[in-house]
């Protein structure tokens, strides 16, 4: 079996959101880490990429 690295992050959110965020994981039978993960590669691109400012 494969492990993927994890890294610890601490986060302020709006309660009701977490709240929200943690019902969720529960009814889907899956961690909040899964659903915050699956929710961020929905929202961010692929790639990123850094252009350096011309000024």
């Amino acid at each position: 079996m494969t492990k993927i690295a994890k890294q610890r992050v601490t986060l302020f959110l709006n309660p009701e959101l977490l709240k929200q965020a943690k019902i969720r994981a529960i009814v889907e039978e899956r961690s909040l880490t899964a659903l915050i993960e699956e929710a961020l590669l929905k929202y961010l691109p692929k790639k990123t990429t850094l252009k350096k400012s011309d000024t």
